[in-house]
């Protein structure tokens, strides 16, 4: 595999359509928070990493907001030590929809419908005590809840707390690291992630 720097439009495409892996706990291992994306895009695919494309300020957020405790680089594909640093934190991250697209405005709605049925038997499965789900438009259109807005959501969700936070692709581009990072420690201080 090339280096990722060195990824050519043809290369990543050759990635749509793959779907990557959940990382959450061992089994029996608790999953306090459960970290959930709309849909890998093609440079998280062809490293099977979530969150890796260069330009996503998933990790920069999580490290600043103390969720992590050290630097994740995850673009050229997450190291073992990096997903285990997760896992001992109760940290779970999947996606509504598993396949790879460039963008997530290539899924049907009823592919993110179908993803958001599949997200409930995860959470059932899996008993995290918070989902924070990362993209409100696609939270609205996989739930069917048109007035859904940010933050944390009345209704629990399979017994787990339900919170709708930003999106970190540089797509959304009025989100600084700093804005995610306050929103992302929201939900992990109820987690128990990080202290209240």
């Amino acid at each position: 595999m090339p280096a990722p720097h060195r990824f050519t439009r043809a290369e990543l495409d050759s990635f749509r359509d793959t779907e990557v892996p959940d990382l959450v706990p061992a089994p029996g291992d608790p999953v306090r928070l459960l970290f959930v994306g709309i849909n890998p895009g093609l440079w998280t695919a062809a490293v099977q990493t979530h969150f890796a494309h260069p330009g996503n300020r998933f990790y920069p957020a999580l490290l600043e907001a103390g969720i992590i405790g050290r630097r994740v680089d995850p673009a050229a594909g997450m190291t073992e030590d990096d997903r285990e640093h997760l896992r001992r934190r109760g940290i779970g991250i999947t996606n509504i929809a598993r396949r790879a697209t460039a963008r997530a405005d290539e899924l049907s709605t009823s592919e993110l419908r179908e993803g958001g049925l599949r997200l409930r038997r995860t959470v059932t499965e899996l008993a995290p005590q918070v989902v924070a789900v990362a993209g409100i438009t696609a939270y609205r259109t996989a739930f069917g809840d048109r007035r859904a807005t940010a933050g944390r959501q009345d209704e629990p969700f399979e017994g787990a707390a339900l919170w709708v936070v930003p999106n970190p692709s540089g797509l959304n581009a009025h989100e600084t690291v700093a804005t995610l990072a306050r929103a992302y420690a929201e939900p992990a201080r109820e987690a128990g992630v990080l202290p209240r």
